[in-house]
């Protein structure tokens, strides 16, 4: 196998191999079902309550707060609907021109069932207009859901300042915080959010593994229908094993938090400050102060990023032109478009994101390769070599 050097983690992580570890004996020995009255099953279920207080440890809720679900997604869609279900006579929903699809494209398609969108702007840096936000709320407002980061350019929003407003005004809070948990610090005793979304192979726990948040007290209705599962707010078999990872994942993220993240954002920073001055017309997409430590996404103008992709590829370097969700359509990321960054810019946006697996070897390898990419792009490309005549 080539080398390979993966800073595509916003997309998935590489499960750590403790994580995998705990996981293994509840695909083969441990294989009860944990809703029966044995004591074969209740072993699984032992582990499940302990998996559940490593979550709710993370971001400092209580373990009843928190149901298991299959993804990010299907958290989301949960918050979403819950709200309209539980305040049927409002149709209005306020979120943001940057979400992930998982919010976006539900919002879209509630758009065409008769509920009313109000979707919030960002400056060219990715920052929101939180006073717009507010100035749309309505006695209509079911709920607003804002992402506590980026999946694009890891811009954080100001969620505690948000969620208190909202807060004072009754309104239902829910924030997409898939790409932030696990990498800055999230505590729900002090931010008042009603729900919260996370999935498990952002945070190197395995795919098919989501949580949704519940704050006490918050009117709920379930999205999965079914048996009495997660106290009957989640039908469906339990997935024993990755949950039992997805705990054990949000136990390591919690041990090794500090230490990651000055390591990854060292070489996060190194990583653009180098390609910034060694590769003209290139620039960071996103406020540098209020961002992830884990993400640089970086234009390079009158480039396209499918073509730098590739190139990077042959080099057995993995990152991404955008949201993997999206890869697939020619238009420009729509994260970056909300932000006015030009056409020219906006299809040669490269998106690195890092992890804690990532070493200083590999950001130079990274760094030595990109300039002569962009360079031997930019003699093919017509619009380059008109803007430097």
């Amino acid at each position: 196998m080539k080398q390979l050097i993966y800073v595509d983690n916003n997309a998935t992580t590489k499960v750590d191999g403790e994580v995998l570890d705990a996981m293994l004996p509840y695909f083969s020995d441990y294989y009860g079902n944990p809703s029966s009255m044995h004591s074969f099953g209740g072993e699984t279920g032992y582990k499940i309550a302990e998996a559940r207080a490593n979550v709710a440890a993370l971001i400092n809720a209580s373990p009843d707060e928190i149901i298991f679900t299959s993804c990010g997604t299907e958290s989301d869609n949960t918050a979403i609907k819950a709200a309209l279900r539980t305040h049927p006579g409002k149709k209005h929903i306020i979120t943001t021109r940057v979400e992930h699809p998982a919010i976006k494209s539900l919002c879209e398609d509630l758009s065409r069932n008769g509920h009313r969108i109000t979707y919030v702007p960002v400056d060219n840096e990715g920052l929101l207009d939180i006073d717009y936000l507010y100035d749309h709320i309505t006695d209509d407002t079911a709920i607003v859901s804002v992402m506590w980061a980026n999946n694009e350019t890891g811009v954080i929003f100001p969620i505690e300042e948000i969620a208190g407003e909202l807060s004072e005004r009754g309104i239902v809070f829910h924030t997409d915080a898939v790409q932030a948990a696990g990498k800055i610090p999230i505590d729900v005793q002090k931010i008042q959010i009603d729900m919260l979304s996370m999935s498990g192979h952002k945070i190197h726990a395995p795919k098919g593994i989501g949580v949704i948040y519940i704050r006490k007290g918050t009117r709920f209705s379930p999205f999965l229908i079914g048996g009495h599962q997660e106290t009957g707010r989640r039908g469906g078999t339990e997935n024993v094993a990755t949950i039992i990872g997805m705990g054990k994942a949000c136990e390591l993220a919690m041990e090794n938090f500090e230490n990651e993240k000055i390591k990854i954002k060292r070489l996060r920073d190194m990583l653009e400050s180098e390609i910034l001055k060694t590769v003209p017309s290139s620039m960071i997409n996103g406020n540098r102060e209020n961002r992830l430590p884990t993400t640089t996404n970086i234009s390079f103008e009158f480039v396209e990023g499918e073509a730098i992709l590739l190139m990077l590829n042959e080099h057995g370097i993995c990152a991404s032109s955008g949201s993997a969700c999206t890869t697939g359509s020619l238009e420009p990321s729509h994260v970056l478009r909300a932000m006015g960054v030009p056409y020219t810019a906006a299809h040669g946006s490269i998106r690195f994101s890092l992890s804690k697996y990532n070493t200083e070897k590999e950001i130079k390898y990274i760094i030595e390769k990109v300039p002569p990419i962009i360079k031997r792009l930019r003699e093919l490309s017509p619009f380059w070599n008109e803007s430097i005549k």
